[in-house]
């Protein structure tokens, strides 16, 4: 008698012979394949042995796929994403019910026999003979496992999946030989253990865990009897036998188990008739799966953690590669996203803009200094249902945003105005600012060709300020504040279009579709379709002082085995001198204090911003920070139909016309006063920037500065449409004008060049 190796089962040596002698007898191997009988003697042996010999000796078993938790800043759970919904667990956290149901459902004399029961394969192929079709199989629970590695490893590739799975005299002898090398090196426990991990039990639930989670609510290893025997008796037909759709059918599968585990003795018959005798009663928890079912409306935000891992090159040399360690699962991924900043995202858009309207809004917020995504949300939630969407409003187009990302305005002012002080203009310099005036032309670009106002049907560039009445000569700070378009063209036409890409490239500034920023002065009135996102992390590095730093989601990953994965970290490198940012801090501290951003200014500490709106009203934005946080608000669309903003209801509200300071500064405002909620306020190192004189009139024939009012107030009776808006001519400190503009500092020398003209271009 052959000799037996603990556990019961036999060597590979004597399980390889007994395979072949099966082979021989039968004229095919039958262990498990349930073919018809009168079809499967016809087969003759030819080639088993030469096919069994071919096949490799190690079963390369794939880890399993698992489901992967998303957290916040904080460890609180933000979202659960699988391929798989799995939880590996010992077999010591299952219920020993659930271990002998299984055994005795599947595989009774799994204890007795090794990978191939030849009883079981007598039996089968006598059922089958008298049965004239495939009535019985048997495969050993070795087998079966065998058979569900392939299919994991099969993933979702349908062809392989098939494979997997077929009715094949070659699939039973390549699973056969597996089975043998497993018995040999994992034992009974472990591979029961294996099998009750991997194999699936409906409901998208695959593993005991998951399966015990789905339908009881509760972990396996609290699985009663009758629970037990249900989910034993899921697994030979999942949709036939799924006690959710069909409590009926399986409560019969339910107690055809508990009356085999009675057979064998696993449970008294009393136990068995107690357990029948009981209705099936279900726990069920849905299925819950992806970014659709994140907290905190942070939907976007996980959608944007799951593309930065696939874009990622950290995370592997090809999408492919990194795709397949997402679908594997079972990371943890712990993210920058900030509890607090969130829900005051979230509490500002749903107070500003309802989800209903046919406009939506965006809100970013990110973190100067290191790039830390903070909260990402907008008004249409993440779903595939009416008023909701699956394009990230905050991002470019390759993270999940749309195709084109949105013209962002007068927010694109501050990159000119870095680029022109980086290359020593004055932050006094003074332009005549037309309220119209054609773009200059030629202006050079970085390719050393330049770019030319050429008539089009008869007609060159022109660019025009926002009301009638603003009309120069301004001087920097000024043209901030108001944001007069001219200015900026004419301070283009001075230092040329390349100081202006090369800055830009500096701040990650980068069009939303992943094209080039087109070389054009109408950049200067903000042209470019960029992303929140995009827009937020570039006016961080002002609050930086001058120091950019990319973005970043995500803070630390460990797999499911608790070790810790590399995580792209923010590469940080300075964009402009601190002399330079401090002064467009400066800058943009006089636009929330008194110019088109006042109502988005905070009153607890020290906050900078600008507006912006684009033409026809399509779109407008408020990017703001402190010197601890930074974001950007846009209104728009967001669809493929435009829609002017003008005579129009947004959360409830009518507006005559919207503008960047009028529903993007409040939402900006109401944010980031929540997230900043007893948080530290520093402040801004500012500089000093003298107020010139300002000439009265100019070469293009500019009308004299008016006399003094009071600055008119956005969305307030006697306001100019614009928010903030002035006389034309009138700075932040009052009226303009005086008796020697060509000094306005009496007593001061200012030197040659400080204080500029209309035809310094």
């Amino acid at each position: 008698m052959g000799k037996k190796r603990s556990g019961g089962g036999l060597t590979g040596s004597q399980q390889a012979a007994k395979f072949l002698g099966v082979s021989v007898l039968s004229g095919v191997v039958l262990a498990g394949m349930a073919i018809p009988a009168a079809g499967a003697l016809g087969l003759a042996a030819k080639g088993t042995v030469e096919g069994f010999d071919e096949i490799p000796a190690n079963l390369k078993t794939p880890p399993l796929s698992q489901r992967t938790t998303i957290l916040d800043a904080e460890g609180g759970l933000i979202a659960t994403v699988y391929s798989r919904d799995r939880q590996v667990v010992p077999l010591t956290a299952i219920s020993p019910y659930m271990q002998k149901a299984i055994v005795a459902i599947e595989d009774s004399r799994f204890y007795e026999h090794g990978a191939v029961d030849l009883k079981g394969i007598l039996r089968a192929v006598n059922r089958n003979a008298q049965e004239g079709g495939a009535a019985q199989g048997a495969s050993t629970l070795t087998q079966q496992y065998v058979k569900n590695v392939f299919v994991e490893e099969a993933g979702d590739d349908e062809t392989k999946v098939r494979e997997a799975q077929e009715k094949s005299l070659g699939r039973k002898i390549r699973e056969l030989k597996y089975a043998i090398q497993v018995e040999e090196e994992l034992g009974k426990k472990k591979i029961l253990e294996n099998y009750l991990n991997i194999t699936y039990f409906g409901q998208q639930a695959y593993g005991i865990e998951s399966a015990a989670q789905r339908y009881f609510s509760k972990p396996a290893k609290d699985l009663a009897l009758e629970e037990s025997a249900l989910l034993a008796g899921v697994v030979q037909s999942p949709s036939r036998y799924d006690p959710v759709n069909d409590a009926q059918e399986a409560m019969k599968r339910r107690n055809i188990v508990l009356q085999r585990m009675a057979d064998i003795k696993d449970v008294s018959q009393a136990e068995a008739d107690a357990a029948k005798a009981k209705p099936v009663t279900l726990k069920v928890t849905r299925p819950k799966n992806g970014c659709i079912t994140a907290v905190k409306g942070a939907g976007f935000f996980c959608d944007y953690v799951r593309n930065s891992f696939l874009t990622d090159a950290v995370f592997g040399k090809t999408r492919e590669e990194r795709a397949k360690v997402w679908n594997q699962g079972g990371l943890t991924v712990r993210t920058t996203l900030d509890p607090q900043s969130q829900d005051a995202a979230n509490e500002s858009i749903k107070d500003h803009v309802y989800q209903e309207d046919s406009i939506a809004t965006a809100v970013t917020m990110v973190q100067p200094g290191t790039g830390r995504v903070l909260a990402m949300g907008q008004s249409k939630p993440y779903g595939f249902g009416k008023n909701e969407t699956q394009i990230n409003f905050s991002v470019d187009k390759r993270m999940g945003g749309s195709n084109f990302g949105f013209q962002v305005g007068s927010t694109f002012k501050p990159f000119i105005a870095a680029a022109a002080l980086e290359r020593g203009m004055p932050a006094t310099k003074v332009y005549q600012a037309p309220n119209k005036m054609d773009y200059p032309t030629p202006i050079p670009k970085c390719d050393g060709s330049q770019w030319l106002n050429l008539p089009v049907d008869g007609k060159t560039q022109t660019a025009k300020n926002e009301t009638e009445d603003e009309i120069g000569p301004y001087a920097l700070k000024t043209a901030m504040e108001k944001s007069i378009n001219t200015y900026f063209v004419e301070m283009i036409g001075e230092i040329g279009l390349c100081p202006v890409t090369e800055m830009t490239q500096k701040l990650g500034v980068v069009p939303a579709d992943g094209s080039k920023l087109p070389e054009a002065p109408s950049i200067a009135l903000g042209s470019a379709e960029l992303s929140p996102l995009t827009m937020a992390n570039a006016y961080a590095t002002f609050a930086n002082r001058g120091v950019y730093c990319t973005p970043v989601a995500i803070e630390s990953i460990t797999d499911a085995h608790g070790k810790a994965l590399a995580v792209p970290k923010s590469k940080c490198d300075r964009a402009m001198s601190t002399e330079t940012a401090d002064t467009i801090n400066t800058l943009l501290r006089g636009v929330v204090d008194s110019g088109t951003g006042e109502r988005a200014g905070l009153t607890d500490r020290d906050s900078a911003g600008k507006t912006g709106t684009t033409d026809a009203r399509y779109n407008a934005w408020f990017v703001g920070y402190t010197p601890n946080i930074s974001g950007a608000v846009w209104v728009g669309s967001g669809g493929a139909k435009k829609i002017t903003m003008e005579d129009i209801v947004i959360g409830g509200k009518p507006y005559e016309k919207v503008f960047g300071g009028g529903l993007p500064g409040p939402i900006w405002k109401d944010a980031i006063t929540g997230a900043l909620s007893g948080r530290e306020a520093p402040a801004f190192t500012t500089v000093s920037i003298p107020e010139p004189m300002l000439p009265s009139g100019g070469p293009r024939g500019n009308k004299p500065p008016t006399s003094p009012t009071t600055p008119n107030r956005p969305g307030k009776p006697g306001g100019d449409g614009k928010p903030g808006g002035r006389p034309g001519g009138q700075t932040a400190g009052g009226a303009t004008g005086g008796t020697d503009p060509t000094n306005p500092f009496p007593g001061i020398t200012i030197p040659p060049g400080m204080i500029g003209g209309g035809d310094t271009q």
